[in-house]
């Protein structure tokens, strides 16, 4: 597959920025795709770039376990070559996501009684070959009945009791504004009340659309559409209890989770790309446009909300979501906890996107 005009040919040198990066960080989020590689090789995105490109930047990256920062610049200086990204409509858009970190009980308790569901049994994926005429054709899963695949119960139904007995539940929070924000981010660490530490990690989902409640308040005309943060929805559901339910179940997607390990503590939860997320240097892109593993560079100069300076880094795709939709879209993982929602939770800034595409891919077109 032909390498996309979506890309144009730069230089380092045309990257604001660069040498001020801390390429070191993004080598080391690089390392971790290029461990699993060869275990399961990522999907090439539409885009053309070949995952296969990637062997000889894998290998040595494997091979090099503790470079310096000037070894891991050349390092990425020598196996790539900068692609400015075209965008849609003339800007990139990035945004940032976390995973939240919230205090759950293993069981329900008078205070804690908004559970966090495991994926049930009678919840099927769907795709064109098992999919009935009729269905919904955006429906990735259904629920499986006697008379067939049907759609799935929606976020109303199941925070109404639809699941209720089939001892689906991980752990149990005190809000249901936090479990909603869980499913947004697809991902929680859970401060268990009895010591634990545990966390929980996308499994699958109802199907449906989302919905997100911010663009819900903004057409209601309770919060200006500019003003739409995390912070600015929390503020809202916190003014107005006995809405919350009204808003939260127009957003028919519902989000099940299974347990994993807190390995290490300074790294997110393993995603799409089935490695852990790297705060600050892993993003979702577009995964049937991007291949996983490529390192893209980042220029947002209206973005402070990291470090309060302009955001340019070096990036690796390692993850997507159903939001991110785009050539120049991006999701920055900002990290683990409260502090990182902050950064989170208001990051919507325009940014150049530099994809850092395999030298091989581009020396076998020559050829």
């Amino acid at each position: 597959m032909p390498l996309s005009s979506t890309f144009s040919e730069k230089t380092f040198g045309d990257l604001p920025g660069w040498g001020e990066d801390d390429h070191l960080a993004a080598f080391a989020a690089f390392r971790r795709s290029a461990f699993h590689a060869p275990v399961k090789p990522y999907r090439s995105g539409l885009l053309g770039v070949d995952f296969n490109a990637f062997a000889e930047a894998y290998a040595e990256a494997r091979a090099v376990s503790a470079p310096n920062r000037s070894e891991a610049r050349s390092f990425f200086e020598r196996h790539f070559v900068p692609m400015l990204v075209k965008a849609e409509n003339g800007s990139g858009l990035v945004t940032g996501f976390y995973e939240p970190e919230v205090e759950a009980s293993p069981v329900r308790t008078e205070r804690f009684t908004v559970p966090l569901l495991s994926r049930p049994a009678d919840l099927i994926d769907i795709d064109d070959g098992n999919r009935p005429a009729g269905l919904d054709p955006y429906l990735a899963f259904a629920r499986r009945t006697d008379g067939g695949p049907v759609e799935y119960f929606d976020r109303g139904e199941i925070e109404r009791g639809a699941l209720a007995g089939r001892n689906l539940e991980i752990a149990w929070l005190a809000e249901k504004v936090d479990a909603f924000f869980i499913h947004v981010q697809g991902a929680a660490r859970l401060k268990m009340t009895d010591g634990r530490l545990a966390r929980i990690t996308y499994a699958a989902k109802s199907g449906q659309r989302f919905t997100g409640p911010g663009k819900i308040l903004s057409d209601l005309g309770e919060i200006p559409l500019d003003k739409v943060t995390m912070q600015s929805i929390r503020a809202w559901f916190k003014a107005h209890p006995d809405r919350v339910d009204e808003i939260l179940w127009q957003n028919h997607s519902y989000i099940f989770f299974r347990e994993a390990a807190v390995d290490d503590a300074a790294l997110g939860p393993i995603a799409a790309a089935k490695v852990p997320l790297t705060p600050g240097r892993s993003v979702a892109v577009d995964r049937l446009l991007h291949t996983f593993g490529t390192p893209f560079y980042v220029d947002a100069p209206t973005l402070t909300a990291f470090d309060q300076k302009p955001f340019r880094r070096l990036m690796i795709a390692q993850d997507t979501g159903s939001a991110i939709t785009g050539p120049a879209r991006g999701d920055l993982f900002a990290g683990s906890g409260d502090a990182a929602g902050e950064i989170a939770g208001v990051v919507r800034n325009a940014a150049d996107f530099y994809a850092l595409v395999p030298r091989a891919l581009l020396d076998g077109a020559s050829r």
